[in-house]
C-alpha cells in the first residue's frame, strides 16, 4: 500500500514543532555490538511475574518458563483459564531504546480465554512497576506492542498499539480508544515474526516490522479516566510517560519468544 504520513508534534519551549514520518518507510533497527539480551535463553533470573489475583513473583501454573532456550507462555496446566491474566517485567526500566522481539503464536487457546485473545499477546512498553500493580489488576498501566496472528482467513494486523491506562498521540491529536492498528501483513500459522520497537521516551514510538515502520505516535500519558492510572497520578506519578518497565503477557494462547533483546539509545 502507499507510505501512510503520521503527522505528530510537540511543545518545546513554547514552540511547535512538527515533523512528518512515513509509515511504510524502512526504519530497522540498527546493527550494534551493544544489543542486550533481556532474554539469556536460560532462565528467568531477571524477570518479574505478577497475575491477577497473586501476590508478585508467584508463577501461577509454571505458566512462564523457558525449555529448549525458548521462553514459553504455556497453559497445559491448566483445565481452565479464569481471568487469570499474567505478565512477566524485565527488573529494569528503560526510557531510550531499540527493542526487538521474536515470537510466535503455538497450539490451541486454553479452554475459557476470551475471544479477543486468540492468538494475542503484547508487549507492554513504558509500565507501571509489577510491585504497584493491584493484587486484582489485569494489566498494568502502559503502551502496548500487540501481537495478532492470524486465523487463516481474515486479515489481522500485528505490532498495534493499545493503551491500558494511558493515551498516546496519532495524527496530532489525543488518541483515546483502546487499540489502534498497524499498517502490517497478517502472519497465518505457526511462523517466528520478529518486531522492533523504537522508543524515545516521550517524544516518539515506532512499531517495525520486517524492517518497515507500521506505526508511530508521540505523547505517550496516563489516561486521567482509568482507574488504575488514577492511583499513580495521586501517588505523584508523571503523567507524561518517559520511562517504566518492559513486560511479555500471558492472555490464554500459547506464546513462544527466542529473542527478547534491547539496544540503549542516547537520549537527545
Amino acid at each position: 500500500m502507499p507510505a501512510k504520513l503520521f503527522f505528530t508534534g510537540c511543545v518545546l519551549v513554547g514552540f511547535l514543532c512538527c515533523w512528518a514520518v512515513p509509515v511504510g518507510a524502512d526504519a530497522g533497527a540498527p546493527e550494534s555490538d551493544a544489543w542486550i539480551a533481556l532474554f539469556n535463553g536460560e532462565d528467568l533470573d531477571d524477570w518479574i511475574i505478577k497475575f491477577r489475583g497473586e501476590e508478585v513473583g508467584v508463577n501461577y501454573k509454571d505458566t512462564f518458563r523457558v525449555e529448549d532456550g525458548i521462553l514459553k507462555v504455556a497453559y497445559d496446566q491448566y483445565e481452565t483459564f479464569e481471568g487469570n491474566f499474567g505478565h512477566i517485567f524485565y527488573k529494569t526500566p528503560f526510557s531510550h531504546y531499540w527493542l526487538r522481539v521474536e515470537y510466535r503464536f503455538v497450539g490451541e487457546q486454553v479452554t475459557g480465554g476470551p475471544g479477543w485473545a486468540f492468538r494475542n499477546n503484547g508487549i507492554m512498553i513504558h509500565s507501571q512497576a509489577p510491585e504497584s500493580m493491584r493484587l486484582q489488576q489485569e494489566f498494568p498501566v502502559s503502551v502496548e506492542v500487540q501481537l495478532l496472528g492470524g486465523d487463516g482467513a481474515a486479515d489481522r494486523p500485528t505490532a498495534n498499539m493499545c493503551s491500558p491506562g494511558t493515551h498516546v498521540v496519532i495524527d496530532g491529536e489525543l488518541y483515546r480508544r483502546h487499540c489502534y492498528e498497524s499498517s502490517s501483513d497478517t502472519y497465518h500459522g505457526d511462523q517466528w515474526v520478529t518486531v522492533e520497537v523504537e522508543v524515545r521516551g516521550n517524544e516518539i514510538i515506532r512499531h517495525v516490522i520486517d524492517g518497515e515502520v507500521v506505526l508511530e505516535y508521540t505523547d505517550p500519558q496516563l489516561s486521567e479516566v482509568d482507574g488504575d492510572a488514577r492511583l499513580l497520578l495521586e501517588a505523584g506519578a508523571d503523567p507524561m510517560l518517559s520511562e517504566g518497565y518492559i513486560a511479555l503477557q500471558a492472555e490464554s494462547h500459547p506464546t513462544e519468544f527466542r529473542e527478547v533483546a534491547l539496544l540503549p539509545l542516547d537520549e537527545e
